[in-house]
């Protein structure tokens, strides 16, 4: 019998706040609202040992602070785990501290995310957090916990960074997983069902209500600005075999019925095509019907696109990034507009939808280039447009690059968004100022969305593939977009 209890804890914060993303952790501008995917699959892996779990997302329950206190004097955990992003780590480091006090310290405190990969040894100072879980946290903060119930040396533990009489402890890093750890896990809609309301939880792009999986981890891009690759997950791309994700898609239809979407999260799970096409046939055999949608980089060809459409595939989310060549050189991007129109086609021609994202403000942005990316914008037409301001993220080349050159307006994240959570410009260039990037960046979703042309795109999207819920999703996006655009104006 295990006795530890853990309560895991997506913090309280800005409203709508999307703390487990790509980016420093914002508030979305559509009004998105992701699951706490890392601390959902942590939650599976302390459970599969048996260990009393509670996870709490506090942004999507609307908790606040005293809520999450009152809570955690009720059950009493013996460990919590809180994760952080950037952009909120002063108020999660906050919290831990609220919740130290609340229950006379006697609770171990766990840190987790992206910025303890980046600054392991400030967040410790803080005299309140006990360890640092980094990287992978879900197998690092599983093999914790195993060594804290069985009174384990924590010197044995990969993964984590503790302090012992003040002196800070700096363990290996542990390996990232092995693709047959992923498919020893518990399918985290699981996790889902057990413990969150799925109603809580809406992207932008998705039929609605929607879940959120991973097929595999890592990225083998070297994208720039990318953080997850440097901070969280690795560029080593390690996958679920195809029958686990075929089970874990009949699972949501046999026992999340309700839902209408499985979204897959890898960073790119276009990149092993092979791979694409056997798991298309495997769910077509299977008499798979759930529709889903991934992220996809654009060098996908028209016959995998095809099969993936027969497959139920609906949408593709697509970082484009831009629209000069010469800034997707510049962020290695390894691919061109010439290669992105041509798979844009395609996808349209399968009757796939597409989710375009593009940043303004990358190393090399002018008047010039800006202007063509709105232009290629224009070209393609994707469904949904997604537009951001570059920001560099600690640890990422990117971020090393307008530190060392002077572009960098902040040495704090969490001055890199407002008081709603949008995200703000931090950066600015000697011929392309931050309220040149601003301005680009208003500019171009103003002009696509305000555009009446896009009633047209609008219209073919829902004959394409997305139907009436499709239709939902989008008025929804509209209705957060243009709440965004009043509190900018």
């Amino acid at each position: 019998m295990l006795f530890l209890k853990i309560y895991l804890l997506n913090s309280p914060f800005k409203e709508g706040f999307v703390r487990c993303g790509r980016w420093q952790g914002v508030t979305a501008r559509g009004g998105t609202l992701d699951y706490p995917k890392w601390l959902s699959y942590t939650t599976g892996q302390l459970e599969d040992k048996g260990f009393k779990v509670k996870l709490r997302d506090a942004v999507a329950r609307k908790y606040t602070l005293n809520d999450v206190l009152d809570e955690v004097e009720k059950f009493r955990p013996d460990v919590v785990v809180v994760e952080t992003n950037f952009s909120s780590l002063k108020n999660d480091l906050n919290v831990v501290r609220s919740i130290k006090e609340r229950l006379d310290n006697d609770v171990f405190s766990v840190i987790t995310g992206p910025p303890t990969a980046v600054y392991p040894e400030d967040i410790l100072k803080n005299e309140w957090i006990d360890i640092i879980a980094r990287y992978e946290y879900d197998f690092v903060v599983k093999d914790l916990i195993l060594a804290l119930e069985s009174a384990k040396d924590l010197k044995s533990v990969d993964g984590i960074w503790f302090k012992d009489d003040n002196k800070i402890i700096r363990n290996k890093d542990r390996r990232f997983s092995t693709s047959e750890e992923l498919d020893s896990l518990s399918f985290v809609t699981r996790v889902y069902r057990d413990h969150l309301n799925i109603y809580d939880y809406y992207l932008s792009q998705s039929l609605y209500p929607e879940v959120q999986i991973f097929t595999g981890r890592g990225c083998i891009y070297r994208c720039t600005f990318c953080s997850w690759p440097v901070n969280l997950m690795g560029r080593v791309y390690r996958v679920r075999s195809i029958e686990n994700i075929a089970d874990e898609f009949q699972f949501v239809e046999e026992e999340l019925p309700y839902v209408k979407e499985i979204f897959i999260e890898d960073d790119t799970f276009t990149i092993d095509k092979k791979r694409v096409r056997a798991f298309c046939k495997e769910i077509i055999e299977r008499g798979v019907e759930i529709k889903w949608s991934c992220n996809a980089r654009a060098d996908l060809d028209y016959e995998t696109m095809k099969l993936m459409k027969k497959a139920g595939c609906r949408l593709l989310i697509v970082g484009y990034e831009s629209g000069s060549d010469q800034i997707l050189k510049n962020i290695k991007k390894g691919l061109t507009t010439k290669k992105a129109r041509e798979f844009t086609k395609n996808a349209k021609k399968v009757g796939l939808l597409i989710h375009a994202d593009f940043i303004v403000g990358l190393p090399g942005e002018i008047h010039e280039t800006a202007k063509k990316t709105l232009e290629f914008i224009k070209e393609i037409k994707p469904d949904i447009l997604q537009v951001a301001v570059a920001t560099p993220i600690p640890g990422t080349e990117f971020y090393e690059y307008v530190k060392k050159k002077g572009y960098l307006l902040v040495d704090n994240m969490s001055e890199s968004i407002n008081e709603n959570g949008y995200q703000k410009c931090i950066i600015s260039y000697p011929e392309f100022t931050k309220e040149d990037i601003e301005k680009w960046v208003n500019k171009i979703l103003k002009s696509y969305y305000l555009n009446p042309s896009y009633v047209l795109t609008f219209i073919r999207g829902v004959l394409r593939g997305g139907g009436v819920d499709h239709a939902k999703s989008v008025f929804r996006a509209a209705k957060d977009f243009f709440r965004y655009i009043k509190s900018i104006e």
